[in-house]
This record gives structure tokens, sequence and C-alpha cells, in this order.
């Protein structure tokens, strides 16, 4: 597992503050979610902590390294126990799935062929789509690449995931599904994971800690609980969407059947 430190972190583009200064920790085994309006900053905060995006001022520590400061080969070298799922999945769709898993696997270690199959079918099974193992990105519903940029992610055993948007642009029941099954996989990899989400229902699944930017700050930080029952008009405006009143009451890490 990673522990992250992230210390005085900022990020501009042009006179647009992003990044003004965040420090934050995420434990390791953690869930850490980060919440915010549109353009405050969360998907640069997760570009940052892999440097796909170079930040102006600040630190990143991953197991006790500034990741800032490191060379790119001993940047690639954490990278490698990095998973990083991206908003729409982010699959080569001139490849089958088969491919789109082999694909790491194959840029960045010496695994053999049969490892690679058996690689392959395992991460299949654990997200449930071994049968679309042959299948071109577009024969996929949204559900389904969801499950298949998962089955990348952590094809590579990972000790730190983030996770942009993770639930974005599916129905609700899809959402929750997708949800539980990260609590599952984090249980099993025994990862620390960030989540980047505005949904309340995928939070309310997975959280054990959560913050909400604004201005480019971290204003707010707590449980869950905390955060949607403090009564503060920018957190009450903020969490008023009604699903949070329609949601079942989920404990932190609670894996609940599909049923619902």
């Amino acid at each position: 597992m990673s522990e992250v430190v992230i210390k005085n972190l900022s990020k501009s583009f042009d006179d647009n503050v992003v990044l003004d200064g965040i420090s934050l920790k995420i434990n390791e085994g953690e869930n850490f979610v980060v919440f915010g309006r549109s353009g405050t900053g969360k998907s640069v905060l997760l570009k940052c902590i892999v440097r796909l995006m170079e930040p102006d001022a600040g630190e990143i520590l991953i197991e006790s390294q500034n990741v800032l400061t490191l060379s790119i080969n001993k940047l690639n070298e954490i990278r490698k126990h990095i998973g990083f799922l991206f908003q729409g999945a982010a699959l080569y769709d001139s490849m089958s799935v088969r491919e789109n898993l082999a694909f790491p696997l194959i840029r960045n270690f010496n695994f053999s062929s049969k490892e690679i199959d058996i690689k392959i079918k395992n991460v299949l099974e654990k997200v449930s789509l071994l049968e679309a193992i042959d299948k071109m990105p577009a024969e996929l519903s949204g559900g389904m690449k969801k499950r298949i940029g998962l089955a990348r992610t952590i094809i590579t055993e990972p000790r730190l995931i983030l996770y942009d948007e993770p639930t974005t642009g599916l129905d609700p029941i899809t959402s929750k599904e997708i949800s539980q099954l990260i609590v599952e996989l984090q249980k099993d990899l025994n990862t620390t994971s960030i989540i980047v989400t505005h949904d309340l229902i995928c939070a309310k699944i997975i959280a054990s800690h959560a913050v909400v930017l604004k201005d480019g700050k971290i204003r707010y930080e707590g449980n869950l609980d905390s955060l949607t029952s403090q009564d503060d008009p920018f957190l009450k405006d903020f969490f008023s969407n009604d699903i949070i009143s329609e949601s079942t009451p989920i404990r932190s890490g609670e894996v609940k059947d599909g049923s619902n």
C-alpha cells in the first residue's frame, strides 16, 4: 500500500489559480474522496500526483519519495505501481479487450505470454466480463467499458489507484455496481485509493474520508456524514442533490448486493 502526502501544492493556468497551496495526507489503505464543483482542480490534482501535469510549486510524497524531483526513470518505476482510471475508461478503440489489458503488461513488465494470458483472464473474472475478452470497445456498453477500464487499471496490481470520475455517464444502478466493485477490488488488492467524483451514491459506498475543494483550496474535510450534515450554506447547497436523501444509508466501505 502507499501513503500519499501533498504539501503546499499550487497550479495555475495563466491567471486562473486552480490549486492554491493545498496540503493533504492520504493514509495507507484509505479510500479518499475529493469533491468540488466543475473546474475546481480535482482532475488537475490527480494528474499532478503522477506528473501527467507539472505543478507550479509544492511537494508530492509517495512512499516518502517526492515524485516532483525524481528523474524520469525513477518516476516511471513509481508509476508502475500506480493505477489510473480515466473518466472515459480510455480504451484503445483499435485493440480488443485482450489487447487493451495486455498493453500495460507488455509495456512495463517482462511477463511471458502465458503469464499475461493468465493475468488477463483473472482480472476479467474479477470484473465479471471474461466473455468479453475478444470484443472490441465499440461492442461494449458504457458500464462494460468502465469495468474493462478498471480491469486494465488493476492488472498491474498497483499499490495506489487514482479514479477520475469513475461513474460519470452511468445510470444509478450501474453506478452503484461500479462503486461496489471498486470497494471489493480495493479490499482484495489492499490498495490506497484517491477518488475524484461528484456522484454522491458512489461516495457513500466508497469513501472513508473526504475533502471539498473550493476556490483552489481545501475548504472542508472529514467523513462523508460530517460533511453532509454540517449547517454550512456552501456545503448544504453542494450536497443538496436528492441522491443523498433517497439513498439507503451505507456505512463506509460496506458492499451491498445489487438488488436495490
